[in-house]
């Protein structure tokens, strides 16, 4: 049953990934610190690492939504004025955001806790 249980998780850990590299991408791209991509990346990574970190402890369906939409917003942001930004960053955030998207819905279509809980059940 413990293999299971892993196996439906794998999602999670490749989000907790994503989110762990979106947060330190703007060391590693050599963005400097007070631009708005950084701080972007900052707090979209964290918010996604976290969501996932505590996804792998128990499944719960808000948790899976909220890291849905958090990699919606991490796409769709280079194009948002305020974090507009036409390199590196930009490509960063929308594959990461993509793969956050694709990662969550795989999940939220395939594991039975979260048909449960979405149901109505516990």
């Amino acid at each position: 049953m413990e293999i299971q249980r892993s196996a439906r998780r794998w999602q999670d850990q490749a989000i907790l990934l994503l989110g762990l590299w979106l947060f330190v991408s703007p060391w590693v791209l050599a963005y400097p610190a007070n631009t708005p991509q950084a701080m972007n990346a900052w707090i979209a990574g964290a918010v996604i690492a976290v969501l996932a970190a505590f996804d792998l402890y128990k499944t719960y369906v808000w948790a899976v939504v909220v890291n849905l939409l958090a990699g919606v917003w991490v796409a769709v942001s280079p194009w948002i004025p305020a974090v507009a930004d036409r390199g590196p960053m930009m490509n960063n955030s929308l594959i990461v955001g993509i793969a956050v998207i694709v990662l969550a819905l795989w999940e939220l279509r395939s594991d039975p806790d979260l048909h449960k809980q979405w149901a109505g059940g516990t």
